[in-house]
C-alpha cells in the first residue's frame, strides 16, 4: 500500500495540465491519495503542538501540507468523478461540482491557512503553531462539512 500511495503522490505532480486525460477512477486515486498524505501531516502536526514540540518535524509537515494545498488538486475533480471508485468509494459530494462559489471559499480558506502554517511554523514559536493549527483544522472541517459525505 505504501509504494501505491507513493506512486499516485508521484503521479499527482506528473498530471499538471493533463488532468483532463486522467480516467475518473485515476483522478480519485490522486486526489484520495492527496488527502491520506495531509491527513498524516496533520497528525504530525498535532502531535508535535499537543506533545513535546519539534520544530523540525512540524516544519517538514507544514511543507508538505502548503505543497499540497498549492498543487492545483482542483484539477482531479473531473466530470465523472462525483461516483466511483479510486482506493474506496468516493465521499464528494454533488453539491462540489455545482456550487462553485462555496467550493472557491473553503478552497481559499484552505490555501491561506496552509501558507500561514508554514510560515508559522518555521518561526519555531509552539505557542503560535499550535493556534495557526487550530485554524488550518478549521478550514479543513469547512470543506468537511459542506462537501464530504460522511461514513
Amino acid at each position: 500500500m505504501k509504494s501505491k500511495l507513493l506512486l499516485a503522490l508521484i503521479a499527482i505532480t506528473l498530471t499538471g495540465t493533463a488532468a483532463a486525460q486522467v480516467k475518473p477512477e485515476d483522478a480519485i486515486k490522486f486526489r484520495q491519495s492527496g488527502y491520506t498524505f495531509m491527513a498524516w501531516n496533520m497528525g504530525r502536526i498535532k502531535m508535535n503542538v499537543e506533545g513535546t514540540y519539534n520544530k523540525d518535524e512540524v516544519i517538514k509537515a507544514a511543507n508538505a501540507i502548503q505543497a499540497i494545498a498549492n498543487s492545483g488538486m482542483g484539477a482531479l475533480y473531473l466530470p465523472g468523478t462525483d461516483k466511483g471508485t479510486g482506493w474506496e468509494e468516493t465521499r464528494v459530494k454533488p453539491e462540489l461540482f455545482t456550487n462553485k462559489e462555496g467550493v472557491g471559499k473553503v478552497a481559499g480558506a484552505f490555501v491561506k491557512e496552509a501558507n500561514e502554517m508554514a510560515k508559522v511554523a518555521a518561526s519555531g514559536d509552539a505557542a503560535a503553531a499550535k493556534e495557526q493549527f487550530g485554524k488550518l483544522g478549521a478550514s479543513c472541517k469547512g470543506c468537511h462539512d459542506d462537501f464530504k459525505i460522511k461514513k
